[in-house]
């Protein structure tokens, strides 16, 4: 899948004009929102490099959106889930990585949190949890994934919406929560 983008744009990744650079995502993003009152999104605390959203490299000819539920897959255990909506592309700025999003639903109730014990990145336990999205842990975050939360945060305010989610969260979700200390983590590749 591509999209044409100028350099740190966000744009969903069919947009197409001329005049603008061709970008192809390398990694995908799975997105899980809770269907609780006030969105919540899929995050989870990586023992060494803070917390951090479901992301992995894009096989050689694999689909983006394949690619973001074999991710959910191996990073969560969850093997259940089904892409409803491509969030689009975004560049991160980081590492020549252009993230492909994909809004996933899980077909079985999910809980609160879990530990999933990952095959690969070394056999890492991941501590899932859900975080509200006026309410986020962006100071837990490496730079990258604040950027990429906040760019979701705005991504999925029309789909809040449709859902009966919603309400003025998504200019909260951008301020950091004061209590939170700022620590340099390293994300996964």
């Amino acid at each position: 899948m591509y999209h044409r983008s100028t350099p740190g744009s966000r744009l969903p990744c069919a947009t197409q004009t001329p005049m603008e650079i061709v970008m192809s995502p390398n990694k995908a993003c799975p997105v899980v929102l809770s269907h609780s009152s006030a969105p919540r999104i899929l995050l989870f605390r990586h023992p060494q490099a803070g917390v951090q959203l479901v992301k992995g490299t894009i096989e050689a000819g694999e689909a983006p959106a394949l690619a973001a539920l074999r991710e959910l897959r191996e990073e969560s255990g969850i093997e259940t889930a089904t892409v409803v909506s491509d969030l689009g592309c975004w560049n991160a700025e980081h590492l020549d990585q252009v993230w492909s999003f994909h809004l996933c639903e899980v077909d079985i109730p999910l809980p609160e949190q879990w530990t999933h014990q990952t095959l690969d990145d070394h056999g890492h336990a991941f501590a899932f949890f859900w975080a509200p999205l006026d309410d986020l842990p962006l100071a837990e975050c490496h730079p990258v994934f604040r950027r990429a939360l906040k760019y979701l945060v705005a991504a999925t305010r029309p789909i809040a919406g449709k859902a009966g989610l919603a309400g003025d969260w998504a200019g909260a979700a951008l301020r950091l929560n004061p209590e939170q200390s700022r620590s340099s983590l390293t994300p996964r590749g």
